[in-house]
């Protein structure tokens, strides 16, 4: 089979496809046929180095995938050949078989194509995690997304609309910020300019928002951090401006703001049931055409690292898709 392979933590540009032996699931997994695969900025993070997670080598990047299962470990229950799936891998999706717990699979809808069933378990999973589990959104709340036309940005936001909240979408250019509006976004702002705090007090009436999701970081947090309510819920997603930023804990103090951390990954560990009735609810919510990942692009394996690149540099918009068969 072939495979974007990593052999040491070094440059995107380091990675290249090669041909590896077919897989062999362990009594727990399952080896699955990868029909698509979707590129998160963790895959930008992992080949560097930069993550929490660190593989040995050699590994292929890519976290979550949608496919058949082709091979089933000996103590595997409830799966068997031939079942199309959809899961979180944290690393190997980039590949033509990838070899997964079966504990990590979710059945791939019959509704949803394998494009969109490899762009939906990390970005949705993310978001409606740090939004109901850990931000407690409710209608009463107005949201601010920072990075918004990102693949978790744009997931947010079509979760909290779900949710009945008000939804400030803050991104980079214009066609971003369309987009924010096209999924469901009452207001977009460019936090590239100095003034876009004023311009979100201004959409707030002054009020300033009431939750604010932030996996941008830099020194976009500080900013954000203080458009925020009294009261209102901080939530660190990530780091995608590619530093991790140092906050005045006296903006916590005089307003009663909360910072709370989102750790989704581990947070699946700690409590698989909980995220078995949030993936199920997304599932509803796709099937009733509440929720739709944005595809902007579809890559072959030998493209992948440019488009993991592109990622890194935030050039994307949505979602990209790896077809590792074509």
């Amino acid at each position: 089979m072939k495979a974007l392979v990593c052999h040491k933590f070094g440059p995107i540009d380091d990675l290249n496809v090669e041909e590896l032996p077919s897989l062999e699931p362990q009594a727990n997994e399952v080896v699955v046929r990868v029909a698509a695969a979707s590129v998160n900025f963790p895959d930008a993070l992992i080949v560097q180095g930069l993550y929490q997670i660190k593989p040995d080598f050699p590994f292929s990047p890519g976290a979550e995938f949608a496919g058949e299962i082709i091979k089933v470990g000996a103590q595997v229950k409830g799966w068997k050949v031939g079942d199309r799936v959809i899961a979180s891998c944290g690393y190997g999706a980039f590949a033509q078989e990838c070899r997964v717990d079966a504990s990590r699979l979710i059945p791939l809808p019959p509704e949803m194509p394998p494009e969109l069933g490899a762009a939906f378990v990390m970005t949705y999973g993310t978001s409606l995690h740090a939004l109901k589990d850990c931000g407690e959104l409710s209608s009463e709340d107005t949201l601010l997304v920072l990075g918004a036309a990102g693949g978790v940005g744009l997931a947010a936001i079509e979760i909290a609309k779900q949710m009945g909240a008000k939804v400030i979408a803050a991104a980079s250019t214009s066609d971003k910020r369309d987009l924010c509006l096209q999924v469901g976004a009452d207001y977009a702002v460019d936090y590239t300019q100095e003034d876009w705090r004023k311009q979100v007090e201004k959409m707030t009436e002054g009020k300033g928002v009431t939750v604010v999701y932030d996996a941008v970081g830099g020194a976009y947090s500080e900013i954000a951090l203080r458009t925020l309510a009294w009261r209102g819920r901080f939530l660190v997603v990530g780091f995608a401006a590619g530093q991790i930023p140092k906050i005045p804990l006296n903006l916590a103090l005089l307003s009663e703001r909360k910072i709370l951390g989102v750790f989704w990954g581990q947070a699946v560990r700690q409590n698989p049931q909980k995220h078995q009735e949030n993936m199920a609810l997304l599932v509803d919510w796709f099937k009733q055409g509440k929720i739709k990942p944005v595809v902007t692009q579809t890559v072959t394996l030998s493209q992948a690292k440019q488009a993991i690149q592109d990622l890194a540099n935030r050039q994307i918009k949505g979602k990209v898709i790896v077809l590792p068969q074509a």
